[in-house]
C-alpha cells in the first residue's frame, strides 16, 4: 500500500532562513515615504470638488494630506532610530567579540540608515517651511481640485445657451 509522504515539517522544526528575519517592514522603510510623496493627488482633488465645492473643504483635505506626511515621516524616521541602536548595541556587541568583518558591515549598514534619517529630516524641514517634495502633493491636490470647479462651471453655467 503505497501511502503520501509526510511533510518534513511535522517531524522537524525549520527556522526561518536568515533573510526572512532581516527583512526590514516595507511600510517602515524610506520608500514609504518616497512612495506617498510620488502620489498624485489630482485626481481625488478633483473628485472631492465635485462633491463639495466649498473652498473650506480644499483647506480641510490639504491639512489632512499634510498631517498624514507628518505621520508617514514620524513613522519611519522612528524606525530608523530604532534601527541605529540596535546596530549600535550589535557593533559593540560584535566588536568585544573580535569580529571585525562583521563591525564593518554594521558600520556600513548605520551609515545607509544615517544617511536615511538626513533625508528624511531634509523633507520634514521643507515640510514645515512650505517647500520641497512634500509640496508637489499638495499642488497635484489642489489642481485636481481647482480643475473639479472649473468642470462644475462649465458644465452647469458656461454650456447654457443664453
Amino acid at each position: 500500500m503505497d501511502l503520501p509522504p509526510i511533510p518534513e515539517q511535522t517531524f522537524s522544526e525549520n527556522p526561518p532562513s536568515a533573510e526572512q528575519n532581516t527583512q526590514a517592514p516595507p511600510e517602515k522603510t524610506i520608500n514609504v515615504l518616497f512612495e506617498f510623496l510620488d502620489r498624485n493627488h489630482e485626481a481625488k482633488g478633483y473628485d472631492d470638488a465635485l462633491i463639495n465645492p466649498d473652498i473650506n473643504h480644499l483647506e480641510q483635505n490639504l491639512q489632512s494630506i499634510k498631517n498624514e506626511l507628518e505621520r508617514t515621516i514620524r513613522k519611519v524616521k522612528t524606525y530608523y532610530e530604532d534601527f541605529i541602536k540596535e546596530i549600535d548595541f550589535h557593533i559593540e556587541s560584535r566588536g568585544r567579540s573580535g569580529m571585525i568583518d562583521t563591525v564593518d558591515e554594521l558600520k556600513m549598514k548605520k551609515d545607509i540608515a544615517e544617511s536615511h534619517i538626513k533625508k528624511i529630516q531634509e523633507i520634514e524641514e521643507d515640510s514645515r517651511n512650505g517647500r520641497g517634495d512634500g509640496q508637489g502633493v499638495l499642488m497635484s491636490y489642489t489642481k485636481g481640485f481647482k480643475n473639479g470647479l472649473a468642470a462644475i462651471s462649465h458644465h452647469s453655467i458656461l454650456k447654457r445657451k443664453i
